[in-house]
Order: C-alpha cells, then structure tokens, then sequence
C-alpha cells in the first residue's frame, strides 16, 4: 500500500481547505493507497531538495513569486502533480486566452488593447531616462481613444489586460466616461471590449479535472449573490457548448483548476472572461455548489495520485490550431473536434470509470460531513470571518439552508 501526500499551497482562505481536510481524512484506502493532506509553509529551499508531495493544489502562487518559483522546481525537477500548468498560468494575463481561443475560432467579442496611460518606470534605468525619452518619441505613436472606441462601439468594457476578481473593470457608456476611466488606469496596461448588451444569461462554469460546473451567474450582485441555484437553465445545446468552451481552454492551457464567464445571447455563446488562476471556490460564494466543487477537488486530486496520471508541462498548441484554422470546418463540427482533444487530455472516460470503481464510497463521505456538525462549524466560522456582525444571523441560516438543499438533493439521487 503506498500513501500519497497532497500539498495546500494556500492564502487566507479556511473555508474549502477545512473541507477538503474532512473529505480525504474520511475517505480511508483506495484502489490500494492511502492519501493525507498538509498546508504548505513558504520557506528557503534547496532547488534539489526532494519534495514530499505527489500533489500540490495551488492558490497562492499567482500573486508571489516565492511559492511560484518553487512549483516551478517541484514541476520541473520532481514531477510533483500540479492542478495548473505554472509555465502558462502563472505568466498568464487574460491577453493570451483571448487571442489563441480567437484563433481557434470562439466567438470573443471585438477586443483591442491600448497602451498604457501612464507607462510603468523602470528604476534601474533611470541613468538612461534621457536615452528612453527619445526611443519613445520615436516609436510610441500618439493614438485617438475615442476613435478605436467608435470601431469597437458603445457600451464597451475597460478591462486590465491581466485581470483578477473583477479590479478594474469599468462598463462604459460614452466618450467621456472613457476618457475618464482610461486618465484614471495609471499604470494599468487596458483592453478595450465590447459589451454583449441585453444577454439572455451569464454563465460562470467552474471545471475541475474532468468536471465543469456551469452556473447561472449575476455579476452585479453582492458577492454571496452572484450564484443563484438553477438547473436546467440551459439548453442542452448551449450547455454542452459552454461545458466544451470551458475544457478546451482548460485542456489547451494544460489547466485543470479554472473558472470560464461565457454570455448568452440570442443562443450564440459568447465567451468573455477564462483564465482565471484562482477561481471563486468560497462557501459564501457557492454556497449550494460548495460541496460538490470540494468533492470534485478530492476525485481528481485522487484520480491524479492513484492512476499515475502524469503532469502536462508542454502544450499540444499545434493539434488545436490545426482545427481552428481549417475553413472548411463549420464552427459546431470545430467545438466536437476540440471537445474530443479535450477530453481525451482530461481522460475524461477513464477518470468516471475510477470514480464509479473506486469512489463511490466518496459521496457518503460528503452527505455525512456536509450535513454534520463539523461541517456547520465550519460554516458559522466563515459566515462571522466575512460578514458584519449584525448579519450573522441571517447569513447562518442562509448558507444552511442551500448547503442543506445540495445535501437533501444529493440523498434523494442516491435513494
């Protein structure tokens, strides 16, 4: 029997990391191996000091360069699993995703990027500031604003070119909203993108491994909001659409811990936000998904560990270009193409053939914790991390009663 130990390279987050903690300690052996857990601390490190993790799931490294550089070791040197390729993800801004799925023919909207407002100084070269100056009266040609923005039309996005948690995104209406907002970036290096207005539905699919989960979502709401619980607000059509949008960005990417925003209107798919490094897995967040989004996390991280599945550094760019550019190919038979290039990365067959073999036990594992006292622990002690106090209460019996609702839905199908 060989154990296997899962690394949590984590920030402040309690919530996910609690539960995914239970779920493994409960799960015992399987297939023959046993698994533990342990939160990873940031320290010195020795580039050929042998790492004791087979998997690490990462949620720290897109914002510090001392844990980034170290999954680059473990990944490079040791063959430690990695959720998220670290070579693309952690060098990744929204710029890259845009074009290549462009390329491979999804339907972004009208995109441009603009320089900087203000360009970022370079202290160390401050000696050649003089030199710099000239270079960039040179080549950094004046452009018209408003010009790029009435080719693109109104309303548009003013996005951060490398994005995050929604800082920076500003809707805008008119010239002069734009002109404001763009005076007021900075630093920022912008897209300018144009608004699908008057869409049917806003979809925020969150895949792990071989799983996605599209989920009905209002951007404009109070975070705890944003997800409202809808099943069928698809058409099977369109779901299978966003769930091979989702995979194929995932597969291309070598990505397998990632959120994908896709706007629907008048049945076409518009996908406008998908390389996101950490995505929203917070109880306040998901609340009825939680549960499954956690459970979806331990099968895969298992799966990855107890089948030897090898970590993908390099991408296979050029078996999806070979699709994408064909012009004799219609968009739909393009998305079965990618959809069977996606699938086959994610083993997605093999990958539910171990999960009925070997983890069925798994889903009474979550039924147990996700309706038990430890579970509600938990959840009162993240509710009174993130709300005022005097919501406490409400917010309580909130996330009771939707964490609840999965656990009575998921009893029923297993009657």
């Amino acid at each position: 029997m060989s154990e296997f130990l899962i690394g949590l390279l984590l920030g402040t987050e309690e919530d996910w990391p609690g539960a995914f903690e239970a779920l493994v300690a409960g799960l015992g052996a399987v297939d023959g191996h046993t698994f533990r857990t342990e939160r990873i601390a940031n320290e010195p490190f020795d580039l050929r000091a042998k790492p004791r993790y087979a998997l690490v799931i990462d949620r720290l490294a897109w914002w510090y360069d001392l844990p980034r550089e170290w999954l680059k070791k473990v990944a490079l040197m040791d063959d430690v699993y990695l959720l998220n390729n670290p070579f693309t993800f952690q060098s990744m801004e929204k710029h890259s995703a845009y074009v290549a799925m462009m390329r491979l023919g999804l339907k972004v909207p009208e995109t441009w990027m603009v320089p900087h407002k203000s360009p970022t100084p370079i202290a160390r070269f401050d000696y050649m500031a003089s030199k710099f100056a000239d270079v960039a009266s040179k080549y950094n040609l004046p452009f018209d604003l408003s010009e790029i923005a009435e080719q693109i039309g109104y309303p548009l996005y003013l996005k951060p070119f490398d994005g995050g948690q929604w800082v920076g995104v500003t809707r805008i209406a008119n010239e002069q909203e734009l002109h404001d907002r763009y005076d007021g970036s900075g630093e920022r290096l912008m897209h300018l993108q144009a608004a699908v207005e008057d869409f049917d539905v806003f979809v925020r699919s969150l895949s792990i491994g071989a799983e996605t989960m599209p989920m009905h979502f209002a951007p404009d709401a109070p975070l705890h909001e944003r997800y409202s619980v809808q099943h069928d607000f698809l058409t099977p059509e369109l779901g299978r659409e966003v769930v091979t949008i989702s995979r194929l960005v995932n597969a291309f990417f070598r990505w397998e811990f990632n959120s994908c925003e896709v706007i629907v209107k008048d049945g076409e798919a518009y996908p406008i936000d998908y390389a996101n490094a950490s995505p929203d897995v917070a109880l306040t967040s998901l609340h009825y998904y939680f549960p499954w989004a956690v459970t979806a996390l331990v099968k895969w991280s298992v799966f990855c560990c107890a089948t030897g599945r090898s970590m993908r550094i390099n991408q296979s760019t050029r078996d999806f270009f070979e699709v994408g550019d064909r012009d004799d190919l219609p968009y739909e038979e393009k998305l079965d193409r990618y959809r069977e290039l996606a699938d086959a990365y994610f083993q997605v067959d093999e990958y539910s053939e171990f999960c009925d073999e070997h983890l069925s036990r798994l889903g009474e594992v979550a039924l147990e914790y996700f309706g038990g006292a430890e579970f509600d622990h938990l959840l009162v002690e993240t509710v009174a991390s993130t709300f005022p106090a005097h919501e406490h209460d409400a917010m309580v019996a909130r996330h009771r009663g939707l964490v609840g609702g999965w656990v009575a839905d998921q009893s029923a199908v297993r009657r």
